[in-house]
């Protein structure tokens, strides 16, 4: 499972021009899920999300976690997370979970992130999405779990 988190002032995703999911400052994360990856994956890199400290204090310094500041993570569901780049022009996505897995396990960690206090919208799982969003800082961080 791989995620990349980030941290924004605003992110939306709409589907078919439709707004499913905004959110306010927090986090943009984008989940891949791999083969091999389980219940307990999901729950491991919920925690290790919300409680990363990636939100300054009032010092300026990384020491707030998204828990921290009551802060909301848009999740959104990309397998292209998973590609492997290393022969050829083309991705694999062979290492991909099935989507039939993949699609339980980002609503496991959707809602494992709800269960730690994080307050959580979600894109479609498997749909054509337009995602945007106002970067804050920047900062983007890349989880493997």
């Amino acid at each position: 499972m791989r995620a990349v988190l980030q941290r924004v002032e605003r992110a939306s995703v709409r589907v078919a021009g439709d707004d499913v999911g905004v959110v306010g400052r927090g986090l943009l994360v984008l989940l891949g899920i791999a083969d091999g990856d389980e219940r307990a994956t999901a729950d491991r890199l919920a925690s290790k999300v919300a409680r990363l400290r990636i939100f300054e204090d009032e010092r300026g310094r990384f020491d707030r976690s998204l828990l921290d500041i009551g802060g909301a993570a848009l999740v959104v569901s990309q397998f292209t997370l998973i590609a492997d780049t290393r022969k050829g022009h083309r991705p694999s996505f062979a290492r991909a979970a099935d989507p039939e897995l993949a699609e339980l396990l980002y609503e496991r960690f959707a809602g494992a992130l709800r269960e730690l206090g994080a307050i959580v919208s979600t894109g479609v799982f498997g749909a054509r999405m337009d995602v945007a969003l106002t970067n804050d800082g920047p900062v983007t961080i890349i989880l493997d779990a």
